[in-house]
């Protein structure tokens, strides 16, 4: 029996058709059929996506107490579950944790306020230590403005007596910058408390009803992306508290070797600052070095930055991965993009909030079919 053969139809461009592959039914060839729909396809994700940034930009303000309160209510969950063991129902616990938490941030900031302002009193004392120190400096910048001036033009009478006023901006305002003014940021924050106890005597209720939001053949894996996520939290928070004592504790014991005014205040307010994603070695090098003005010669101003850095990257690279480091599993690439784009779309509240932020995303998308190559990217 004699099989009849068929011509391909050449699409209507005129280009010649692909050899072995078939062509549509308009003659528009498959490739270009199946790119078409890659793009159809493509184009929700991408709408979603800008519409998702989009939120987190308007409603910034709302998710950054929501992610805080979060963080607290994980922090919170041990001592709840310890008070639950004493027979005690889970509303009293989470009360009780509540007023615990709020005595010991009392006692550390009076603590904290206490010691700056003796500190910063004190600071007057070696003031023209410090100004010595600077001289240099000042001379320096001096003779650059007078050979700046021989160079440029004379000014205008008009701008010699113009004068040209700054404002000055508080430390509160880099904290809070990009989420909104100083009031409305009160209101929001006014409702961590609130929110942390509900979400811990509601925390059953509440993620037995997220998993019943998927369907039944996703509740598992729902499930288990919820407990991993949860395991990620606490495993990050409880890794900073250690992180940030150890490093605390050995730079008290540095600060005070080289004699350093309030040395404990220093060391602990030095070991906390370096957890401080990227900034945090140098933030940490700045309350010991204002202090040894006065006190320090050049080889303590050299062991203060020595101290801070090696006790810095040991942190980084050996106790970080240590303690959460097969929770994350996140390469630094992406620690650093999710450390600027959160950044710059928070502010600071960002840099602290990015790292748990990406860390649950990677999460999310190991647990997803599709989203896995996504998942595989973030990962070491």
């Amino acid at each position: 029996m004699a099989t009849e053969q068929l011509e391909p139809v050449a699409p209507p461009s005129g280009e010649p058709p692909v050899p072995g592959r078939g062509t549509g039914a308009a003659g528009v060839p498959a490739l270009r059929r199946r790119r078409t729909d890659h793009v159809q396809s493509g184009a929700p994700v991408i709408i979603a996506v800008a519409v998702v940034l989009a939120l987190c930009y308007v409603a910034k303000l709302v998710l950054v107490v929501l992610l805080v309160s979060i963080l607290v209510a994980f922090m919170l969950e041990p001592l709840v579950m310890l008070l639950e063991r004493l027979r005690l129902p889970r509303a009293l616990a989470a009360l009780i944790s509540l007023l615990v938490l709020a005595a010991v941030l009392f006692g550390l900031s009076t603590v904290f306020y206490n010691n700056a302002q003796d500190f910063v009193q004190s600071l007057p004392r070696y003031s023209q230590r410090i100004k010595a120190a600077l001289e240099k400096f000042r001379e320096k910048a001096e003779r650059v403005q007078k050979t700046t001036q021989t160079v440029l033009p004379e000014a205008t009478t008009e701008e010699k007596q113009a004068v040209k006023v700054q404002q000055q901006t508080a430390w509160t305002d880099y904290i809070i910058s990009g989420l909104g003014s100083v009031g409305e940021v009160a209101l929001a924050v006014s409702f961590v408390p609130f929110l942390v106890f509900f979400m811990l005597t509601w925390q059953d209720h509440t993620r037995a009803a997220t998993v019943m939001l998927f369907d039944m053949e996703n509740r598992n894996t729902a499930y288990v992306t919820l407990g991993r996520i949860s395991a990620m939290i606490r495993s990050f928070i409880l890794g900073n508290l250690i992180v940030g004592v150890f490093l605390s504790i050995a730079s008290t014991v540095v600060f005070g070797i080289l004699g350093l005014p309030y040395f404990y205040f220093l060391g602990l307010l030095s070991g906390f600052l370096s957890l401080v994603p990227y900034l945090g070695v140098v933030l940490a090098m700045v309350p010991p070095i204002m202090a040894g003005f006065g006190q320090l010669n050049g080889a303590g101003f050299l062991t203060i930055i020595i101290t801070v850095l090696a006790l810095h990257l040991f942190a980084i690279n050996v106790l970080y991965p240590k303690l959460i480091g097969r929770r994350l599993q996140l390469n630094p690439l992406a620690v650093t993009i999710a450390l600027l784009f959160w950044g710059w779309l928070w502010g600071a509240m960002g840099l602290i909030l990015a790292v748990p932020i990406t860390a649950a995303l990677k999460i999310i998308f190991d647990h997803i079919e599709k989203l896995r190559p996504y998942g595989a990217w973030l990962g070491e």
